[in-house]
């Protein structure tokens, strides 16, 4: 779709730079979308050879498309930039099977948060070893799962951990552990997503000495091997040196715990939280340069407290997956109220929620038909019975968009569909692949049948 500018501006728009900086980077809508992406014919756009108004009409909508290619290429960008380190991808952000098939064969270890994500992940063929289990609150279930499949790593987050997976481990196979640590760091898109600082759920304080002492009690438990410290600062963190700064305090832990202890730790997790762009024009996370500057830190650092460079470890999500996946809508409803524009589609906060959680906002697209309509400056709103199930605030769509448009939104794969619900009774859309052409389903729709199995009557 090419958006033309009306002339003159309308008074709403000339008075409001951001509103008209949000309309001319339209025109660059696609750099947010997966790179396979190209324009069709009839502002038709396809991803990776797979007509999105096509699939539409054969898989119906809301549709989640997944490039995998683009996952594959993610991975890889990781593996080069960081081909000394340990990449687990963080299945919070999305996990199917054939997912955690793709990032095995990459080379990519899996991060998992529950026993459910575990156990797919195992069931799938992935390599228990190369699984690293996180959570602030992990279930009784969560550890005896993570010990009888042999997690690689299970990261301990709170004191009471310590003793649960003591009275559990195998005698004859102590159980590694890390310990989660928070730094003191500030980073992150927002408020809800910054998990380095102190006064929140994740992790033992440097500060207030909760990360020396769960050390130090992990030591007195024979059934477990203390192999390294973790953090993670936050997430959509598009800067690196909030992870130089969190490298040079973890190495500073960890001299002092040789200092303490006689031990020297081989492993460091840095965490993920890379950010990725949503709309054109946002920032992202320099994957090279992120690399460069944290081995600089980590050489240096460890040089000056003398101690051997551990064996680094990341975990991103979303950059890996959020890129790679494009939301498909059909326009139900078209409302115009006072001053305002509201566009309803199909979907909305139940399979994806992020707006309503983040105030995150999206650049959605009028595809399948051409327009030459001047843009309006519309609310893209859900189904849902929430005034707060708004998917893009003051976005520019033609003019004459109507009931029966599909909307595209791109960067779409990551904390979508991993925090779907049931709410209203919607159903949760499905995921299909798409290849060099060929589009085949990963995750069917979820349907009224599935959801009234579960409940069992009076």
């Amino acid at each position: 779709m090419t958006v033309s500018l009306p002339s003159p501006l309308p008074a709403s728009l000339s008075s409001d730079p951001q509103a008209l900086s949000r309309i001319l980077g339209n025109t660059d809508g696609l750099s947010v979308w997966p790179r396979s992406t190209r324009p069709e014919a009839d502002e038709d756009i396809s991803v990776s050879g797979v007509s999105l108004t096509e699939a539409a009409d054969r898989f119906g909508t809301p549709l989640y498309v997944l490039d995998e290619q683009e996952v594959r290429d993610r991975c890889r960008t990781y593996r080069t930039a960081f081909p000394e380190a340990d990449i687990v991808y963080a299945a919070k952000a999305f996990l199917c099977r054939a997912l955690a098939h793709w990032v095995q064969e990459e080379g990519l270890g899996l991060d998992v948060c529950s026993a459910g994500e575990l156990a797919l992940a195992v069931t799938t063929g992935f390599p228990p070893e190369n699984i690293v289990m996180h959570g602030n609150a992990k279930s009784p279930e969560d550890l005896r799962t993570a010990i009888r499949l042999g997690v690689g790593r299970i990261v301990v987050d709170s004191p009471s951990e310590i003793a649960r997976l003591a009275a559990i481990a195998p005698a004859d196979t102590p159980q590694k552990v890390m310990v989660r640590v928070v730094p003191g760091i500030a980073a992150g898109g927002h408020t809800k997503i910054r998990t380095g600082t102190d006064n929140q759920k994740f992790g033992l304080s440097i500060t207030d000495g909760s990360a020396e002492h769960a050390v130090t009690r992990i030591l007195d438990q024979p059934h477990l091997e203390l192999v390294g410290l973790h953090c993670h600062i936050g997430s959509q963190i598009a800067t690196v040196k909030p992870y130089v700064v969190a490298v040079r305090r973890m190495i500073g832990l960890m001299a002092r715990i040789k200092n303490q202890h006689g031990i020297t730790l081989p492993q460091l997790n840095i965490g993920g939280g890379h950010a990725i762009a949503y709309r054109p024009g946002e920032e992202t996370m320099n994957v090279p340069e992120l690399a460069g500057r944290v081995r600089a830190e980590l050489e240096e650092g460890c040089a000056r407290a003398g101690l051997p460079v551990p064996r680094l470890t990341l975990e991103p999500g979303r950059a890996i997956v959020g890129p790679a996946a494009v939301a498909i809508y059909h326009v139900l409803a078209v409302k115009r109220t006072g001053d305002r524009t509201f566009v309803a589609i199909d979907g909305g906060m139940s399979d994806n929620p992020r707006p309503a959680l983040y105030g995150v906002q999206y650049a959605p697209r009028l595809i399948g038909r051409p327009s030459s309509a001047p843009p309006r400056l519309v609310t893209v709103v859900g189904r849902h019975c929430e005034a707060g199930d708004i998917l893009a605030d003051d976005v520019a769509l033609p003019g004459d968009i109507r009931p029966g448009d599909l909307l595209a939104v791109p960067a779409a794969g990551a904390y979508h569909l991993s925090m779907a619900s049931g709410y209203n009774m919607i159903g949760r859309p499905p995921v299909i692949a798409v290849s060099d052409g060929t589009a085949r389903v990963l995750i069917r729709r979820e349907s009224l049948d599935d959801m009234n199995r579960r409940d069992i009557g009076l």
